[in-house]
């Protein structure tokens, strides 16, 4: 790994941790020409995953594209990033297990705003705007007023 201060090669890994999940290791390094500490993170490359675009396209899955919709969709908000990568990486693993390597970008779509609306509600209301493409304000009504009946009512134990 490079160094972001000093650019240089030469480092040694300090501590590793796998994540939760599993699909992840975050490594806390040093650099050994400046002493300069940083962490990166390694995740398992999904190689031959297609996704089949709307029109018939068809495009290499893109995992950063993915991640910049939800952070972008999350942006604000009380979500944090290790939050973020969770839900994409359940998301993919997801898919992963449903299709076998052509997947369409609706279920792509489908499975962020399914784990989104449990994480963030504006998130989620962010995210299916874009992908839902509301074409007038009352979709955008109609999908919000669809969050309210199913979120649980919150009652107090000291209310009648």
């Amino acid at each position: 790994m490079r160094c972001p201060k000093c650019t240089s090669i030469e480092d040694k890994v300090i501590d590793s941790r796998i994540s939760k999940e599993g699909s992840t290791i975050r490594r806390r390094r040093e650099c050994l020409e400046c002493g300069h500490r940083y962490s990166t993170t390694e995740i398992v490359l999904r190689e031959g995953m297609v996704v089949i675009k709307r029109d018939g396209r068809r495009e290499e899955f893109d995992r950063e594209k993915l991640s910049r919709a939800v952070r972008a969709a999350c942006h604000k908000r009380p979500v944090d990033l290790e939050q973020i990568t969770m839900l994409v990486e359940d998301t993919i693993d997801a898919l992963e297990a449903q299709f076998e390597s052509q997947i369409p970008s609706s279920a792509i779509g489908e499975g962020v705003m399914q784990r989104l609306r449990r994480v963030d509600q504006v998130a989620y209301v962010r995210f299916a705007s874009i992908y839902k493409q509301f074409r007038d304000v009352a979709e955008f009504v109609d999908e919000v007023s669809s969050l309210e009946k199913k979120a649980p009512k919150n009652v107090s134990p000291d209310s009648p």
